[in-house]
């Protein structure tokens, strides 16, 4: 406390800059620095009169952004293009596009969701899940996996062979065929009968003079 007392008992306060100067010195303080130090009235720095204007210039007075077309103070345009400007070009962290930061969101929503083959387990795997998959991913070895240019003929010969009829499907195929023409020669056959007994019968009440149907 005794300190303290001491310490404000040997400066004074300069009237113009607001600055604690010994006391000893504060007339040849004040007079230096009411001649050639003046009070900026947008920050309150002390800055010399001549360079002033250039202060303001280059520090408070209002510019555009030539991305977004936003105005602010020239001090901070700089951070602004760097960090806040919605029209400042990012990379996609999926597929490394420039693109606007706007359009950001919107387009790694999208592209998050595309899938690559992971060539430890042969899954496939969506990029935006990527790297926790990479991260706990145990699959088979590298040495049975092959290369990345192995990898993709195997994939197209599995396809081709997904796509190729197994050879149980063609005997089921085969015997479906059989059932049915066996069905159709059947039922021929039984139409054919019918047709024949139908046509002995008419001819039975046609001749029969006892019949109650005579033509």
């Amino acid at each position: 406390m005794a300190m303290a007392i001491a310490s404000d008992e040997t400066t004074r306060i300069c009237d113009h800059c607001d600055r604690a100067i010994p006391s000893s010195n504060i007339d040849l303080h004040y007079a230096h620095c009411s001649r050639n130090l003046e009070k900026c009235k947008v920050c309150g720095d002390m800055v010399p009169k001549k360079h002033a204007e250039e202060h303001f210039l280059n520090t408070h007075a209002r510019v555009t952004c030539s991305l977004c077309s936003e105005t602010m103070e020239r001090e901070i345009l700089a951070i602004h293009k760097g960090e806040n400007c919605p029209q400042r070009i990012v990379t996609c962290e999926f597929c490394e596009f420039p693109l606007p930061a706007i359009d950001l969101a919107e387009h790694q929503e999208v592209c998050g969701n595309r899938t690559e083959l992971c060539y430890l387990c042969n899954r496939y795997i969506r990029l935006r899940e990527r790297y926790n998959h990479e991260s706990r991913c145990n699959g088979i070895s590298e040495d049975n996996v092959g290369s990345s240019r192995d990898v993709r003929p195997a994939e197209r010969d599995q396809g081709a062979q997904r796509r190729q009829p197994p050879e149980y499907s063609r005997r089921r195929l085969l015997f479906t065929i059989a059932i049915a023409g066996i069905a159709v020669l059947l039922g021929s056959l039984v139409f054919q009968k019918t047709m024949e007994t139908e046509r002995i019968l008419f001819d039975v009440l046609k001749l029969d003079p006892d019949s109650d149907n005579l033509w």
